[in-house]
């Protein structure tokens, strides 16, 4: 390997020694393409795509504000049951704001609210008590909403991210 090589192969390496890895998009099961394409554009997000090669496959490519990771969905790109995917996170700075904006869009977003156990949220709505983390400490207040096939959201309040992060 030359000398070249061996640099660029360190340089995609990550802190561990292994290859960086960078979470580039998620697919989401939609029913309806179309309404969920307003769904997400009515959320402000970017529309980077809309390609069809027919009437039985067709992409549909939205990034949040900020983003560096996107959604897709669309017709024949997942066997998942439109609705089924839980918990996407999106990290927010003003937990307080962010929600606001939502329901300004007309979204239906949640209350504030941390989790009981006080470390990271409980699946559904289990062990959630209303109103943010105590001092709005990083990384335990959330609001949660869903898209129109129930497709699940939820905001997260991070000002200062962990070392390492």
């Amino acid at each position: 390997m030359s000398s070249a090589q061996t640099s660029n192969a360190s340089a995609a390496a990550g802190a561990a020694g292994t290859v960086e890895m960078k979470l580039e998009v998620v697919v989401l099961p939609v029913a309806d393409v179309d309404r969920s394409k307003a769904f997400y554009a009515s959320l402000g997000w970017r529309e980077d795509a809309d390609f069809s090669t027919g009437s039985d496959f067709r992409v549909v490519q939205f990034t949040p504000p900020g983003s560096q990771a996107s959604i897709i969905f669309g017709t024949g790109v997942t066997g998942a049951v439109p609705g089924s995917i839980e918990a996407l996170q999106l990290t927010v700075y003003d937990i307080d704001a962010a929600r606001e904006e939502l329901a300004v869009r007309g979204v239906d977003v949640s209350e504030v609210f941390h989790d009981a156990g006080g470390v990271f949220h409980h699946a559904g709505t289990e062990g959630r008590v209303p109103g943010a983390a105590e001092g709005h400490a990083d990384y335990g207040s959330f609001a949660s909403f869903d898209d129109p096939d129930g497709n699940g959201w939820l905001l997260q309040e991070i000002k200062h991210r962990l070392p390492g992060r």
